[in-house]
């Protein structure tokens, strides 16, 4: 249990995972988005969307050439709900953290970096087709 532990904390000992973790409160969000948000390089974000998933703290899914991400749901680390609870209720007047939801929203509604969520658009109706990993 403690290994499952320490993989949790490690990965949230990150600013910029926490960033991430921050920005998927609100749902589903591609990679593009969260590059775009963040202003790092695609792999220095995929790397940290790595991490966050192999600590159990997000699930991913494919959508043609895209990747979506969002806070895992089912339990993969026993202690990965109870950290997600405790990053949502965190730094909710950081103003790193609102500037970061500022700006994906201006990303989502620009779309530029990523197509429109069909899912989302179409009330969810494919998604229950879709396998989350």
């Amino acid at each position: 249990m403690l290994d499952f532990f320490e993989t949790v904390a490690k990965a949230i000992a990150d600013p910029t995972r926490i960033r991430i973790l921050k920005l998927l409160e609100g749902g589903e969000t591609c990679v593009g988005q969260i590059t775009t948000v963040l202003d790092l390089a695609p792999a220095t974000v995929s790397k940290h969307l790595a991490a966050l998933r192999a600590a159990g703290l997000l699930q991913q899914r494919r959508h043609g050439k895209w990747k979506y991400y969002r806070l895992a749901e089912r339990e993969l680390n026993p202690y990965a709900h109870q950290f997600l609870a405790l990053i949502r209720k965190a730094m909710t007047d950081d103003p790193i953290i609102i500037e970061d939801g500022i700006l994906l929203t201006r990303t989502a509604l620009s779309s530029r970096a990523c197509p429109p969520n069909v899912e989302q658009m179409a009330g969810d109706t494919v998604a229950n087709n879709v396998r989350w990993l």
